[in-house]
């Protein structure tokens, strides 16, 4: 496993312009994330950015609402993750809602199909003979696919957030803050967030027609779908810049409150979370893995069906079947990783690792590949990819990297000094995928180190925790816990304060297979004792009998036991001293 540096995020205080209300230590955690003032944490939606600079924003609605009042048929074309699951549930949701007169969903199965809209899901489309074919979370890269559309007499719009290539595709409209052009300040958007954009414009759009009082129906609340949106929004896993933090903020809200749809609801009843405490690391680890279990070991319309669905009873049965794939996803990614470590054995766990690690069994599971890479490569901090078999002598790789390599450019790298070695490839900086012929693999693993070494120094391939600092004793205490946890929604690029110090181990014990519960005291305090807990140790090195005191780097989080609330450390990592 690799060696972390626990480095402390430099930040001067004085830069600020923060009432003398606002705690230090919560000056300096606003600061170190480029926050100045209280102004910037506003998250009402007169903050989100306006949609007039969204390039071909405008032609998306006029195609849809000229279809809406038409009572043309539309169908939704999504992608098999929790971002394309709610995209689509959205888009589905606030079109009907909006009066549209036939509106469905397809999502292709990505063991039959793969991603995106590829002409083998516009022949599958045909069944359903739309009028308006409309992408979410997918399209940018759909060449073939959205001309197989249009020779067919469809109209599309494609909707993504995915970076662009060379060609676009040449459908009727194109919204991508992404693409070439597009002078839409927030390039973070999710999928569900550029869906999002246009559903309000084309909602406006309808009520300057006089559509809405037309038809005796009510104009639709788009802030209704927001727990929709923050949901797709952290799952996705996209940086929470100030507008997705906004977006985010206001879905949250809305689920603290009880006003969100009965699927979130049922969701975070399966998963244990109490809904009115709800944060966005609830959705980053309890919803959202949920919803893409279907996807990887199923079929993601389970997800899609669960969040549209209306009556409580339908939802719970739902979640219920969710939670039942995660449970098999877990257990299959489980062996997955024991099977990865044991043939990491052999090229060089105790001496030098390559700088790149590309893994590949037969055996494993399509639809889990993704998450084992992410496991990888947080335990070795490394760029991993891992295969498993498709069809036609083709391997299906997932990437994920760290945070010094841009793993789509990497794989451009390859594809440009090796042309044919790839079949095709895309993704963002952090994740991608890929596929090439079995055949070419082993040069591929070569080719893909070479890339890498050329992107990267040594230094980069030592994980770095970021800490806010230390706490000192006086600062154990749930009115910080409570303001930690709610000061803002916290995720990528916007991470949730991190801590470290040093503590007298008091107590240790596993607890599940892997998770070490420990009691801990701040060094030099040790009458004053404190719970903490590490997810996934490693259990050839802990417990440690041995250890009397350790250095952490951790989150202060609260444990409610009983009814009574306590402070509780969730420990990033650990090292004895």
């Amino acid at each position: 496993m690799s060696e972390k540096l626990i480095q402390r995020r430099p930040v001067d205080v004085s830069s600020g312009r923060f009432s003398s209300e606002t705690p230090e230590l919560i000056q300096r955690i606003l600061l170190a994330r480029d926050i100045h003032s209280e102004a910037a944490l506003e998250h009402g939606l007169s903050a989100l950015s306006a949609p007039k600079a969204m390039r071909g924003l405008d032609a998306a609605v006029a195609i849809l609402a000229d279809a809406v009042t038409a009572g043309r048929r539309l169908l939704v074309v999504g992608d098999f993750d929790a971002d394309g699951a709610t995209s689509s549930a959205l888009t589905v949701l606030a079109l009907r809602a909006m009066g549209a007169a036939s509106i469905e969903f397809l999502v292709p199965n990505r063991f039959e199909y793969g991603y995106g809209l590829t002409p083998e899901i516009v022949q599958v489309a045909a069944d359903y003979t739309p009028d308006v074919l409309i992408t979410v979370d997918n399209g940018i890269a759909s060449i073939d696919g959205v001309a197989a559309a249009k020779a067919r007499g469809w109209q599309v719009v494609v909707t993504d957030h995915h970076l662009a290539g060379a060609q676009l595709p040449d459908a009727d409209a194109i919204v991508n803050p992404n693409q070439p052009d597009c002078g839409f300040p927030s390039k973070s958007l999710a999928g569900v967030g550029v869906i999002f954009y246009v559903l309000s414009c084309l909602r406006t759009e309808l009520l300057q027609r006089g559509w809405f009082e037309d038809q005796g129906i009510p104009v639709p609340n788009m802030a209704e779908y927001l727990d929709i949106v923050a949901l797709g929004t952290v799952a996705d896993v996209v940086p929470l810049d100030r507008n997705n933090r906004v977006l985010v903020h206001q879905g949250l809200e809305r689920i603290r409150a009880g006003r969100c749809r009965p699927g979130i609801s049922a969701l975070l009843q399966v998963a244990g979370k109490e809904q009115r405490r709800v944060a966005s690391s609830d959705i980053g680890f309890a919803l959202g893995p949920r919803i893409n279990a279907a996807g990887r070991l199923d079929d993601i319309s389970t997800g899609i069906r669960c969040l549209m669905a209306e009556d409580w009873n339908e939802a719970l049965e739902l979640a219920t079947e969710l939670d039942s794939l995660n449970r098999d996803r877990k257990a299959i990614e489980a062996g997955m990783q024991r099977e990865a470590l044991a043939a990491l054995e052999g090229i060089g766990l105790d001496g030098d690792l390559p700088w790149s690690l590309c893994i590949y069994d037969a055996e494993w599971h399509q639809g889990v590949v993704g998450i084992l890479a992410s496991r990888l490569k947080d335990r070795f901090h490394r760029p991993v990819i891992v295969f498993a078999d498709g069809d036609n002598n083709l391997v299906k790789g997932s990437a994920r990297s760290i945070p010094c390599l841009h793993i789509r450019d990497a794989l451009d790298d390859v594809a440009t000094s090796h042309p044919g070695l790839l079949s095709k490839f895309g993704g963002h900086a952090m994740a991608a995928g890929l596929s090439l012929p079995k055949e070419n693999l082993e040069a591929f693993r070569t080719a893909f180190e070479q890339a890498v070494r050329g992107r990267l120094s040594s230094d980069d391939l030592r994980a770095v925790i970021d800490s806010d600092g230390e706490l000192s004793p006086a600062e154990f205490n749930l009115e910080l816990a409570w303001q930690l946890k709610y000061l803002a929604p916290w995720g990528q690029a916007f991470p949730e304060p991190v801590f470290d110090g040093e503590f007298e181990l008091l107590q240790q014990r596993i607890v599940g297979e892997r998770h070490l519960k420990m009691v801990l005291a701040p060094a030099g305090y040790p009458q004053q004792a404190i719970d903490a807990i590490a997810f996934n140790v490693d259990t050839e090195l802990w417990p440690n009998n041995a250890a009397r005191r350790v250095r952490l780097a951790y989150k202060l989080d609260i444990n409610e036991y009983r009814g009574r609330q306590s402070v509780q450390l969730l420990v990033d990592y650990l090292c004895p001293v």
